[in-house]
């Protein structure tokens, strides 16, 4: 097991970074937090959808900006394939306690919690977790450069399972499939 904690990945396009989501599911478990960070546009939710349908979760799986918070459950009982996904989007929230209010960890204990703006209060968020870092790629509007950091050896363990998952170094960026 490598003990790296930094994945680069590209993706060109929505279906590659829903690809890539269904991919990040795979290595997923009861309890995982993901932290999205990026611009507007940045492709946030497609890779949430990717992950849901990864996870198996009834769907449509969209932002949840009005509601802060949305569960998601599996078509079937929860197996390890099919957890449920717990989709906060802190967008409109302006300070760190109103993240703390929400107490989401908790409450998505039985699942899979992805947080999309967590910069609104990391304070409050759990410390272990795996940040992904969206940038859009300059000169190439449809491709997105993902920046996966782990924090927390649960966590290198799923970036050990998206590297030998293909096509991927942590010496450098790759694309995905």
């Amino acid at each position: 097991m490598s003990t790296a904690n930094r994945l680069q990945i590209n993706t060109a396009g929505v279906a590659k970074t829903r690809a890539l989501g269904r991919r990040l599911a795979r290595y997923l478990r009861v309890g995982d937090v993901v932290l999205l960070q990026g611009p507007l546009g940045a492709g946030k939710t497609a890779l949430t959808q990717g992950v849901g349908a990864g996870l198996n979760v009834e769907g449509p799986v969209n932002s949840p900006t009005f509601v802060l918070l949305a569960r998601h459950d599996p078509l079937e009982a929860p197996t390890a394939r099919g957890l449920p996904l717990y989709h906060a989007d802190l967008y409109r929230l302006t300070a760190p306690d109103e993240v703390a209010d929400l107490n989401l960890a908790p409450q998505a204990a039985d699942g899979v919690l992805l947080i999309e703006w967590p910069e609104r209060g990391l304070a409050a968020l759990p410390a272990e977790h795996l940040l992904v870092v969206i940038e859009l790629v300059e000169g190439v509007p449809s491709e997105r450069r993902f920046t996966f950091v782990a924090v927390g050896e649960r966590y290198r363990r799923v970036l050990d399972g998206l590297e030998a998952s293909g096509h991927v170094s942590r010496s450098g960026s790759a694309r995905a499939r």
